[in-house]
């Protein structure tokens, strides 16, 4: 059964980085689209980043571009998110995704959900 278990998350300052890891298992994800959502209090999951699982696209939200980098390591079957300048408004539990309809943004085309994890930016 194809599984993405995230890890990586944590408490950081205003301005700091976290590099969020996403490990795939269960099946091949060489076909897939991986992306990175997230989801803070009270609001709805969000798109943040996403890349080809070879790697020669790749897609961000307006709000991460130029702080966070998506990237993937196929030899390890893992997605990574590099986010540095880290804000408050960051804040939100992150989620790995895969799926097989292209970089897209709507949730809802994407197949494959690993459980989250926390990410939390405050002084």
């Amino acid at each position: 059964q194809a599984q993405l278990v995230e890890s990586g998350g944590g408490l950081v300052q205003p301005g700091g980085s976290l590099r969020l890891s996403c490990v795939g298992s269960g099946r091949t994800f060489t076909e897939y689209y991986m992306g990175w959502f997230r989801q803070a209090p009270g609001k709805e999951r969000e798109f943040v980043a996403a890349v080809t699982w070879l790697g020669y696209a790749i897609l961000y939200a307006d709000s991460v571009k130029g702080r966070f980098t998506i990237s993937r390591d196929r030899a390890k079957n893992t997605v990574y998110l590099q986010m540095n300048s880290l804000k408050l408004e960051d804040t939100a539990v992150y989620y790995c995704a895969a799926g097989l309809k292209g970089l897209r943004i709507a949730s809802g085309d994407y197949n494959y959900w690993g459980r989250g994890t926390q990410v939390t930016v405050s002084s």
